[in-house]
């Protein structure tokens, strides 16, 4: 394991722009090498701060969740070999961290779970350094990342007549059309306005993978009158 500190700080005394802040959880020693060698070389600049070989030593080292020096967890679904660690993925999740999951898994129903659970994107390993340092440069903001296998199971899933929104994302559509801010969602929902942000990313990056692009709230508005989650009269 090893880990960076204050290097956030230095960052803004220096008037540099600060890095994104990263943790990687996986169990193989040449996938944390690879992503660091990646990250160096980011631009915006990218800092891992944390390489960790299992979620227990990233939560011995980082037990509050979410944790305010983590932008972003790397997160391998699958460690030794075990089954995927829904339990943790979860965890991490429902407390506001944002999380990348990062696997060798190809299935459509572990990559749509991993999205039901909250992670903000699913990259399969195999996609390569371009995909993963752009899907960590927009899971700091609202844009979605939707990498190529993840398209595909958001696809399928459409096609299988799957409901494209969780019940919770459809709450916070509402909320947020229905407030003037992140904030104000978090208090009606009693959520952080983080997880609400979270939310709010997965639902574009849902419209992005079907070819219904949504950047804008005026956008995702008519997305959501569109399919009959509300309606302007609830607004």
């Amino acid at each position: 394991m090893f880990i960076q500190e204050g290097l956030r700080v230095m960052a803004i005394e220096d008037g540099a722009r600060p890095p994104v802040t990263v943790a990687i959880i996986d169990d193989h020693d040449v996938v944390h090498a690879g992503i660091e060698a990646w990250c160096q070389k980011a631009e915006p600049p990218i800092t891992v701060l944390g390489s960790f070989n299992n979620p227990r030593e990233y939560l011995a080292h980082y037990p509050d969740l979410p944790n305010k020096e983590v932008e972003v967890v790397l997160f391998d679904l699958q460690i030794d070999g075990s089954r995927p660690d829904w339990a943790t993925l979860g965890r991490m999740c429902q407390a506001g961290q944002r999380v990348i999951v990062y696997s060798h898994m190809l299935s459509d129903e572990v990559i749509l779970t991993s999205l039901e659970l909250g992670a903000v994107t699913y990259l399969v390993k195999s996609e390569g350094q371009r995909h993963l340092i752009d899907a960590i440069h927009a899971a700091h903001t609202e844009e979605p990342y939707v990498g190529p296998r993840m398209a595909k199971a958001l696809l399928s899933d459409t096609t299988l007549g799957r409901i494209k929104l969780s019940e919770r994302e459809k709450e916070v559509l509402i909320a947020w059309f229905q407030t003037e801010s992140k904030d104000l969602v978090g208090k009606r929902l009693y959520i952080a306005p983080t997880t609400v942000r979270t939310h709010l990313q997965r639902a574009r990056a849902k419209y992005a993978a079907v070819g219904r692009h949504a950047p804008t709230k005026s956008a995702l508005l008519a997305r959501a009158v569109e399919d009959g989650i509300l309606s302007l009269k609830d607004l």
